[in-house]
């Protein structure tokens, strides 16, 4: 429905229905004719465009429950969060907040102690935390949860 030949088809229409208005005086039945066609068009787009937009949502996190599936260091309990209710969404973003803001803490302090000479955003020590498997993001997860990340 979104291609080039549709939107050529619907200018066909609209052209045919602009030339056979003189045939019917313009009347009010010519006008409740294109009125009537393009509200029933567009209610049924509607479930056309959400059918779409479901199938491409569902791709998506099929896509990225394999990924979050093929690293090692990410959480499981990630795949298929969009199933958890609206509190148990809420519940996850707030965890989430907390990692970041203790993250973001832990930055902070640490380049509040970088030795002079030494880049201050860490980026060294950070690397090497990175290269060891990333033992820097599963210590913010203990801190903040006070248990071992999986």
């Amino acid at each position: 429905m979104g291609s080039s030949p549709a939107f050529l088809a619907a200018i066909g229409m609209l052209v045919l229905w602009a030339v056979v208005g003189p045939h019917f005086h313009f009347s009010d039945t010519w006008q409740i004719i294109i009125n009537t066609a393009t509200t029933i068009i567009t209610f049924l787009m509607v479930f056309l465009i959400q059918n779409t937009q479901n199938r491409d949502a569902r791709a998506l996190h099929l896509k990225l429950d394999e990924i979050i599936r093929a690293l090692r260091s990410a959480h499981n309990e990630m795949i298929d969060v969009e199933r958890l209710s609206d509190v148990e969404l809420e519940r996850l973003a707030k965890r989430y907040e907390r990692l970041r803001q203790a993250t973001a803490n832990q930055r902070s302090f640490r380049q509040s102690e970088e030795a002079p000479g030494r880049p201050e955003d860490g980026s060294e020590e950070m690397q090497g935390r990175l290269e060891e498997g990333g033992e820097e993001s599963r210590g913010t997860e203990e801190q903040v949860h006070g248990k071992k990340a999986s």
